[in-house]
């Protein structure tokens, strides 16, 4: 077992792409209450947790409802986008998912899932990667949601690694500036401009190097551990 790095996964837009399905739930409530929500706004929803997405969704809309009401709309919201869940299957795994989880079991390197999400233990479940994983952090482990680091915190922990040691792939701009703060190795899924951020960027998994983990990986932690120079 390679106890020198460790790797924490984001489950949205990493592993699977449930943000459509997101998207398509947030938008009926917001036809329920008279305004338009676009894929543009959608944006500004990744990687944040449920209670703040809701937020920003009033936001967009100029809406104040109680605290009563939004716990019914939440509800309801998951509701539906649960009934998209309950529809998937492996083939939703994204693009060099798996076969960077085989090249990870190959080199014996543990890892865990980091995820807003509150249903991320059903998604794995749907497109059975479940058992892949040595533990699972999810919105029903966490009190603050990225990009304050605590979610990758307790990733390290359940690796049993040191935060330096870990490695977070992450698609959404509060998920890298996350994994920074814990004092991680980034790497960012999607689009460089704007995951800038991260020491890494890749358009998808497929992209990923052979060699990533076994050289360039291992060298940018090993200088993490070089005492400085005064």
């Amino acid at each position: 077992m390679n106890k020198t790095i460790g790797v924490i996964f984001d489950l949205d837009g990493v592993i699977v792409d449930t943000a459509k399905y997101h998207f398509l739930a947030w938008k009926d409530l917001a036809d329920e209450l008279g305004f338009e929500f676009t894929e543009t706004h959608n944006e500004s929803l990744k990687g944040v947790s449920r209670v703040q997405s809701l937020e920003i969704l009033l936001g967009i809309g100029n809406i104040e409802i109680s605290e009563e009401k939004k716990q019914e709309y939440l509800l309801s919201k998951n509701e539906q986008y649960l009934e998209y869940i309950y529809k998937m299957g492996p083939d939703e795994i994204l693009p060099g998912a798996s076969e960077l989880l085989d090249t990870l079991d190959e080199l014996g390197i543990n890892y865990v899932l980091g995820s807003a999400s509150k249903n991320a233990p059903l998604i794995l479940k749907q497109v059975n990667l479940f058992h892949r994983f040595s533990g699972i952090v999810d919105g029903n482990s966490v009190s603050k949601a990225k990009p304050d680091p605590e979610v990758f915190l307790i990733g390290a922990q359940k690796l049993n690694m040191q935060p330096k040691h870990c490695v977070v792939f992450e698609d959404a701009i509060a998920g890298v500036e996350a994994a920074n703060a814990a004092n991680m190795t980034s790497v960012g899924i999607g689009d460089k401009q704007t995951l800038n951020k991260a020491h890494f960027n890749f358009n998808d998994l497929t992209e990923i190097p052979e060699d990533f983990f076994s050289s360039v990986i291992s060298e940018k932690i090993l200088k993490k551990n070089e005492p400085k120079l005064y």
